[in-house]
């Protein structure tokens, strides 16, 4: 299957299911807006080695077009797309901080020269490979998912002498989905619902699809790994100095990171949503630690590309005229999972938290998984590409990382097998 054919199926999908507004000017009964949205997106993955140009160009023409013809949330004109942009910013704000400071993290994690002592603990064979992806796995589930992205992925640009295979890095990504997902602290969208006052219990139903998703998309991703390029145990027996105030920096960045979360949820509730607490937090800590080890400055620019470009989609996403999504039940958070693929799940999580009647632990892994199956349907697949820029043909991603998307669609029936579906009412303030 093409990137266009995906594209247009998943765009398709997304309007067969009901994710559309009442009144805009449709082509063949749907918004005109998401076709300037699928255009956007099937360029990102045609045009990959000008991801960011693309990116812009499909902003700038959406938010033409809405000036011109359908103003943003029913408000008009400049007004609206400024009552939209104070609506989105505390996100956006959010995203930026994080991509740019956890690149920094990442970097002073490489500098502290622990990956270069990996090769001795972790198992010989395909299986360091996947010991890899579940400390991802591990991480991502009291860490944001991009922290435990970039840190598995300087470790396997280490560990595997740069030359990592992109059937794993797609697994790299997943991994890191899948371990937030049943984690109140480990991904926006469950952030999200504990925010809105969801039950962190409510979620952890989401981990049974999560371990699946690990086995499936782990497995076939090491083995393509080791095939590749095998673990660097040639290497194993240099003799590496940690430097331990790099390897402090680290956890004093996660800790201040995991503490401000905490803190936003359970004791200053509201203020998340008004302010970017996470994104603050985190560098609030780098600068602090200047003074002890200056992180990789230079870093900065091809970082912010990346993160301008995840932003551009984002924004693309929340100015779609999605007003309700369809029927609850476990059919619609299926496909929800393949919508967030190419569809910010923030959105669709505040849709289905406002809508209720769903099970938010299977929510929490379609939309938050989901995201994987490509590159840029994740902040974690963003923030690993810049490191890794062959991750961004969209193409070779759907090829290789094949397992990824089979590992979303056992995850789910593994739930819906064991755990099975438990709707839960709209949240009510």
């Amino acid at each position: 299957m093409s990137d266009v054919q995906v594209v247009h199926e998943v765009a398709g999908a997304a309007a067969a299911a009901g994710l559309l507004g009442g009144s805009w000017p449709t082509l063949f009964g749907i918004p005109v807006d998401f076709f300037l949205f699928a255009c956007t997106l099937i360029g990102v993955a045609l045009f990959h080695h000008h991801t960011l140009r693309v990116a812009l160009t499909g902003l700038t023409t959406i938010v033409v077009y809405k000036l011109l013809f359908t103003g943003f949330k029913s408000v008009p004109g400049v007004g609206g797309l400024i009552n939209h942009l104070h609506h989105e910013w505390v996100i956006l704000a959010n995203l930026f901080c994080l991509l740019l400071g956890f690149a920094l993290l990442a970097n002073h994690f490489e500098k502290s020269k622990v990956p270069e002592i990996l090769p001795r603990f972790l198992p010989s064979g395909w299986l360091g490979g996947f010991s890899l992806l579940v400390l991802t796995f591990f991480l991502s589930s009291f860490l944001d998912n991009i922290a435990a992205a970039l840190i598995g992925g300087t470790v396997a640009n280490i560990v595997f002498q740069k030359r990592v295979h992109i059937g794993y890095l797609a697994a790299l990504v997943a991994c890191s989905n899948a371990g937030g997902a049943g984690s109140v602290v480990g991904d926006t969208t469950t952030t999200m619902m504990w925010i809105s006052g969801v039950n962190p219990l409510d979620v952890i139903n989401a981990f049974v699809g999560s371990f699946v998703a690990l086995l499936v998309c782990g497995i076939p991703a090491a083995l393509q790994q080791h095939k590749h390029q095998p673990i660097g145990v040639a290497h194993s027996d240099e003799v590496h100095h940690v430097d331990g105030a790099r390897v402090g920096i680290v956890f004093f960045i996660l800790f201040l990171a995991i503490a401000s979360n905490v803190l936003a949820n359970v004791v200053f509730i509201g203020v998340a949503d008004v302010f970017p607490v996470i994104g603050v937090a985190v560098w609030v800590a780098l600068l602090l630690a200047v003074p002890v080890r200056q992180p990789d400055w230079s870093l900065m620019p091809e970082s912010t590309k990346g993160s301008i470009f995840l932003l551009s989609l984002v924004l693309c996403a929340s100015m779609m005229p999605v007003e309700t999504l369809p029927p609850a039940s476990w059919k619609s958070a299926f496909g929800l999972g393949f919508i967030s693929a190419v569809f910010d799940n923030i959105p669709l999580t505040a849709l289905a938290l406002k809508q209720g009647g769903y099970d938010w632990g299977v929510l929490a892994y379609t939309v938050g998984y989901g995201g994987s199956m490509i590159w840029f349907g994740s902040s974690a697949g963003v923030a690993v590409s810049n490191i890794f820029p062959q991750a961004k043909n969209a193409g070779a991603w759907l090829k290789n990382g094949w397992h990824v998307t089979l590992a979303y669609i056992l995850g789910f029936v593994a739930i819906m097998l064991t755990v099975g579906w438990h709707p839960h009412a709209p949240i009510t303030h």
